[in-house]
C-alpha cells in the first residue's frame, strides 16, 4: 500500500513539473478549457449569446494555437464559431439594427476561421457585420456612437470593439462599397476624435467617455468628458491602436496619427504604473486612494499592448522594461496555482459602464464597487496574449 501511495505520489509529481514546464500562454488556455469544456459558455455563460467577452478570450487562444500547434485548442475555438454561425452566415443573438459596437469584436475570429476551413458561412458573417460599420451612427464629429441606446457617446472600449475588425476588412477584402483608402481615413479618424474629447492634460490620461450632447449625469456639462479614467478602458484604448494599426499599410499617411495617439497613451500608462509591483490601478487617475485597488484586466491590457507596440516599432524599446515589470507583477500577485494543475488569474473587475436603465454615474465610488471576481475572459484574453509576446521576446 506504500509503494503503491508513493509511486502515485511521484506521478503527480512529475505531472505537476510536467504542467509547469509549459509556457504560461499554454497553462492558461488549458485551464480554461478544463474548466469550461463547451466553449459558448466562457464568460459565465449559461445560455448562448453573441457578445465580445467570449471573443477577447478566444482570440487569445487561437493566437496559442497558430504559435504551439495544440489542435485541441483549434477545435476549442472552431466549436464557439461553428455553434455561433448559422449555414446562412447570421449569427445567433446578434441583432444589427441595435447598432452596438460592443457586438462587432467577436467576428475578428471569422477570418482565421474562414481562412482554414473555406467554410462561406463565415465570409457571410463577416460581411453582415461589416455592413453595420455602414450603419452606425455618429456624432457630429464623426465618430461612432457606441451604442444606438447610447446617443452621442463615444466610449473609448468602442475603438477596441470596432476598429481592428475594420481595419481587416479592409486589409482583406478592400472597401465595401468605398474605396480602402476612404476606410483607413475613417479608423484614423475614430482614433483622432475620441483622443481629442477624451485627454485629460491634467494627468496625461484619457477618460473612459465622452458625451457630445453633454445630456448624461456622468459628464461635464462643459467638455461633456466622463469624471475618471477607468484603467479597462484605457486598456482597451491601447489594444485597439496596436491592433488596428497592424492590420493598415505600413506606408500610409494616417497611420502617423494613430502612432502619435499610442506615444500618448503608452507615456500616461508608464508614468501611472505602482512602482511596488508594476501593476495598475482600477481608477487608473488615482492610485492609492482608499478602496482603489491593482486590478488585473487593465494590467495585462497593458502589458501586451506595450510588447507588441514595441515589436512592431510602434513605441521605442524603452517602453519593453515597463512591460517587463508589469507582466512579472502579473505573475507575483494575480496568478493562483490549482492542486489539479490549472491556474486562475483573478482580481479582475466584472463590468464598468455609464449610464444606462440602472443608472451608472461613473464616480470614484461607482468603479470601486463594482463586482471582483478571477477568470473573466476580459482579462483572461489579454494575459493569454500578453503571455505569447513575453515568449516570443524570450524563446
Amino acid at each position: 500500500m506504500k509503494k503503491t501511495l508513493s509511486i502515485l505520489l511521484t506521478a503527480c509529481t512529475l505531472l505537476a513539473a510536467c504542467t509547469n514546464e509549459k509556457p504560461m500562454s499554454v497553462r492558461m488556455t488549458e485551464s480554461e478549457m478544463q474548466r469550461v469544456p463547451e466553449s459558448w459558455r466562457l464568460d459565465f455563460k449559461d445560455k448562448i449569446k453573441w457578445d465580445y467577452a467570449s471573443g477577447v478570450e478566444l482570440e487569445g487562444m487561437l493566437n496559442t494555437y497558430e504559435r504551439y500547434g495544440d489542435e485541441r485548442i483549434w477545435q476549442y475555438v472552431l466549436a464557439f464559431c461553428d455553434t455561433m454561425v448559422n449555414e446562412d452566415g447570421t449569427i445567433k443573438t446578434y441583432r444589427p439594427h441595435e447598432e452596438s459596437l460592443d457586438r462587432i469584436h467577436t467576428a475578428k475570429l471569422f477570418y482565421r476561421v474562414y481562412d482554414k476551413t473555406g467554410e462561406e458561412k463565415y465570409k457571410k458573417a463577416l460581411d453582415l457585420v461589416r455592413d453595420q460599420i455602414t450603419h452606425q451612427p455618429r456624432t457630429h464629429a464623426g465618430g461612432f456612437w457606441h451604442k444606438k441606446v447610447y446617443p452621442w457617446q463615444m466610449w473609448l472600449d468602442g475603438l477596441y470593439m470596432g476598429s481592428p475588425f475594420y481595419a481587416e476588412y479592409t486589409r482583406r477584402y478592400g472597401g465595401y462599397n468605398t474605396t480602402p483608402d476612404s476606410c483607413y481615413a475613417d479608423i484614423v479618424h475614430q482614433f483622432a476624435v475620441v483622443a481629442e474629447k477624451t485627454y485629460d492634460p491634467a494627468t496625461g490620461l484619457f477618460r473612459h467617455a465622452w458625451d457630445e450632447s453633454r445630456e448624461q449625469r456622468w459628464c461635464d456639462s462643459i467638455t461633456g468628458q466622463s469624471a475618471h479614467s477607468w484603467g479597462r478602458a484605457q486598456g482597451w484604448f491601447a489594444m485597439a491602436i496596436v491592433d488596428a494599426l497592424e492590420q493598415m499599410p505600413a506606408d500610409y499617411a494616417g497611420t502617423a496619427t494613430m502612432k502619435k495617439i499610442l506615444n500618448a497613451v503608452a507615456e500616461g500608462v508608464k508614468n501611472y504604473q505602482d512602482p511596488a509591483t508594476g501593476l495598475w490601478y482600477q481608477v487608473l487617475d488615482c492610485p492609492g486612494r482608499e478602496g482603489n485597488y491593482l486590478e488585473s484586466s487593465c494590467s495585462s491590457m497593458f502589458v501586451f499592448a506595450l510588447y507588441k507596440a514595441v515589436r512592431l516599432g510602434y513605441l521605442d524599446s524603452s517602453y519593453l522594461a515597463v512591460a517587463e515589470k508589469g507582466y512579472q507583477g502579473i505573475l507575483d500577485n494575480f496568478i493562483e496555482e490549482h492542486e489539479d494543475g490549472t491556474i486562475s488569474l483573478t482580481r479582475t473587475c466584472a463590468v464598468a459602464g455609464l449610464g444606462g436603465k440602472v443608472y451608472r454615474a461613473g464616480d470614484y465610488n461607482y468603479y470601486i464597487n463594482e463586482q471582483i471576481r478571477s477568470n473573466d475572459p476580459k482579462a483572461l484574453g489579454p494575459f493569454i496574449n500578453a503571455s505569447l509576446e513575453h515568449e516570443l521576446l524570450h524563446q
